[in-house]
């Protein structure tokens, strides 16, 4: 199965903020919207990803004073993305080896999803799950 096929049906909004957005800002959003990143756009397009990661390192690197900082200065850059028509399983094995958690879609330089590997490996289970379930009806009937 493809990331495409992944978040077809979505047709929720990815929530994103622009490079010049405080870290303060940012982090309300994060924490309003119970989510663990956001991309952040600078011209339209994907510059980096903003993740509660991002915002522990720097307040211990810097203290509270990185809370009044644009988020471009911070974010994780550049960010690391996927193509629709990348295999789900090939971008889980991508979030794996770079030890991220969340990968922008893009097509060209647009984006146009945005995925987590909560989304990936829930993916994962319901396939073994439906392949393990085919396997008892299988053996049951045999």
């Amino acid at each position: 199965m493809t990331i495409a096929r992944l978040i077809e049906g979505r047709g929720g909004e990815v929530f994103c903020c622009e490079a010049a957005t405080t870290v303060r800002e940012a982090v309300t959003m994060l924490a309003s919207r119970r989510i663990g990143a956001l991309p952040v756009m600078a011209a339209g397009q994907v510059a980096g990803i903003f993740s509660e990661r991002d915002v522990i390192y720097q307040l211990q690197a810097q203290g509270p004073a990185i809370l009044d900082r644009p988020v471009g200065e911070v974010m994780t850059a550049p960010a690391v993305t996927v193509a629709p028509e990348t295999d789900v399983l090939e971008a889980l094995g991508l979030m794996t080896r770079r030890r991220i958690r969340h990968l922008p879609v893009v097509t060209g330089e647009a984006m146009v999803g945005f995925v987590s590997i909560g989304d990936l490996v829930k993916y994962r289970i319901e396939r073994i799950e439906s392949e393990a379930e085919a396997m008892r009806v299988y053996i049951q009937s045999a």
